[in-house]
């Protein structure tokens, strides 16, 4: 009786342990590629020539972003079948391409709003995903409500790309902060709840892939957050 329960005690802390470690993973990856983007960003506009080819040429941006989507599909879709290093360098491509797409915002805001935007990003993002993390309440219902918003969402985006509304393009920029504040507090919470049943196998490769999904996903809240923001409160040139 005593062997079992040193036995099973040994197994809980190597779980415990195990989830520790994954669950700072998640935001030591995520961490890395938005400095892998910020640094790209700032890379592409500091050449000017490349700049403005991205800027000026709508096949070059419709290029990126169609990268951008399929890299993020093919990564959701065969993560499991790949392996763990291959899912990491994919992740590191997307935060680079990513990085490209977003060097236009440079030429649209100053560069000390875009940095102030992001310093309150970060404090918002870290501020909601505590939230998730330490709250006892179950977020599922919620998050099915902002997965349902963010569809909406999108729907308003492509109608107002004809419609050119300055109104309506605000009123999105508004939702969109709440929709990714709320969003990163369900995201943080199921990832949690993921990373706490895998862990019991301890630290492995899918255990990792797991972890390189959350902080990919957590990635994609943060630069959603920093982009609606930066909408509202950037300082345009």
């Amino acid at each position: 009786m005593d062997n079992y329960n040193v036995d099973y005690s040994y197994d809980k802390s190597l779980s415990s342990s195990a989830f520790s470690k994954l669950m700072r993973n998640v935001y030591i990856w995520m961490a890395l590629a938005l400095v892998m983007t910020g640094f790209t960003a700032f890379y592409v506009a500091e050449k000017t020539t490349l700049l403005y080819s991205v800027a000026q040429n709508p096949s070059i941006m419709w290029i990126l972003l169609l990268a951008e989507l399929g890299l993020v599909f093919y990564l959701s879709a065969r993560i499991h079948k790949m392996a763990f290093l291959t899912a990491g360098l994919l992740f590191a491509l997307y935060a680079i391409v990513n990085g490209v797409t977003l060097s236009i915002l440079l030429l649209v805001y100053t560069r000390e709003s875009v940095a102030n935007t992001f310093f309150i990003t970060a404090g918002t993002f870290a501020a909601m995903s505590m939230v998730g993390f330490f709250v006892k309440k179950d977020l599922s219902p919620m998050g099915r409500i902002l997965t349902m918003a963010l569809i909406g969402l999108i729907i308003a985006t492509v109608v107002n790309l004809f419609v050119k509304s300055s109104g309506m393009a605000m009123i999105i920029s508004y939702v969109g902060v709440l929709l990714f504040v709320g969003l990163t507090a369900y995201d943080t919470q199921k990832i949690k709840q993921m990373l706490q049943q895998c862990s019991q196998e301890g630290e492995t490769d899918e255990t990792s892939k797991v972890a390189l999904m959350g902080s990919l996903t957590l990635y994609l809240d943060f630069i959603n957050l920093f982009i609606y923001l930066l909408r509202i409160l950037g300082d345009r040139r």
